[in-house]
Order: C-alpha cells, then sequence, then structure tokens
C-alpha cells in the first residue's frame, strides 16, 4: 500500500502541471517553432505539387495554382504545352531548397530547380519563387512560371536555306 502510495505521489510531482512558468513558456515556443517549420513543409509540399503539375501536363489544375496574369485557362495551358523547357524529373527537380517567410499568407522559395528540353540533358537554373497563400494551397504567379518555362513571344525561328549557286 505505501509503495503504491509513493508511486502516486511521484507521478503527480512530475506531472505536466507542475511545470514552472519558465518551462511552460519554453515548451509553448518550441511548439511554436515546430509549427513554423510545418508551414515550410507545406510551402515547399505545395511548391512541388506545382512543378508535378506541370511536368504531368495537367495544366487546368496547375492553372488554379496560379495568381495574376490576364490569360484565359486555354491560354495558358497552349503557352505552357509549347514552352521549351519542363521540369525535370525525381531528385533533379529541386536541389538547395531555401523557404523563407515574408509575411502573412507570402513566402519565398530559393532553390536549383532542373529542368529538360530545349537542351538535352538537364539544364539548372537558381531562382527564387514567390508564393502567396490562396485559400488553402499556395499559388505562384503566371509571369513566375512562363518565365521558368522560358516561354516568350519571340520565338526564335531558324531558317535553313541551301546554298544557292551563283
Amino acid at each position: 500500500m505505501r509503495i503504491l502510495a509513493l508511486l502516486t505521489l511521484i507521478l503527480v510531482l512530475s506531472s505536466p502541471l507542475s511545470l514552472s512558468a519558465k518551462e511552460r513558456g519554453r515548451r509553448t515556443a518550441t511548439g511554436a517553432a515546430q509549427s513554423g517549420v510545418a508551414s515550410n513543409q507545406e510551402v515547399l509540399g505545395d511548391f512541388e505539387k506545382i512543378l508535378d503539375l506541370w511536368r504531368d501536363g495537367s495544366y487546368d489544375e496547375l492553372y488554379g495554382r496560379t495568381t495574376g496574369g490576364r490569360e484565359s485557362k486555354e491560354t495558358f495551358a497552349r503557352k505552357l504545352s509549347a514552352a521549351p523547357r519542363r521540369p525535370a524529373c525525381c531528385w533533379e527537380k529541386m536541389q538547395d531548397v531555401e523557404v523563407s517567410s515574408k509575411g502573412e499568407g507570402k513566402a519565398v522559395v530559393r532553390a536549383r530547380l532542373g529542368f529538360e528540353g530545349s537542351v538535352p540533358g538537364t539544364q539548372f537554373v537558381t531562382k527564387s519563387i514567390k508564393l502567396e497563400k490562396e485559400g488553402s494551397v499556395w499559388a505562384i504567379s503566371q509571369s513566375d512560371l512562363l518565365s521558368l518555362a522560358d516561354y516568350s513571344k519571340k520565338r526564335k525561328l531558324y531558317r535553313y536555306l541551301p546554298v544557292q549557286q551563283k
């Protein structure tokens, strides 16, 4: 019986209710830091989802994750499908990633991004991309996405003419 009473006393004294105010504050700060990390993971996950949608050609769903721009959904899809670059697959897609929070609902992702298409192999570009929170998802601006795709209105046109004899 005494052992049971002693164990109960030890459990009561070691419970979280007996924490000092300083320790409770420290645990709350740690929880806040962990929620900030989760927020960065959310930004990174949504940015990776944007790149995956682009690579898979799901332009309708990708259009819903963009902000700004005057393009219709069809024009946006046509531009991205005709663009010379698209994200690389797997580990080449994103490297050296840093996420910075820029206030309520804004973040910047700086990463080394891999692209395929215009040149043989994988072309890497290190760039900072701004994301905004729209509802429950993070969105990228259409202009940033088109600049990543290396899309421009002025297309390079190479015309090969036969050599003319004089």
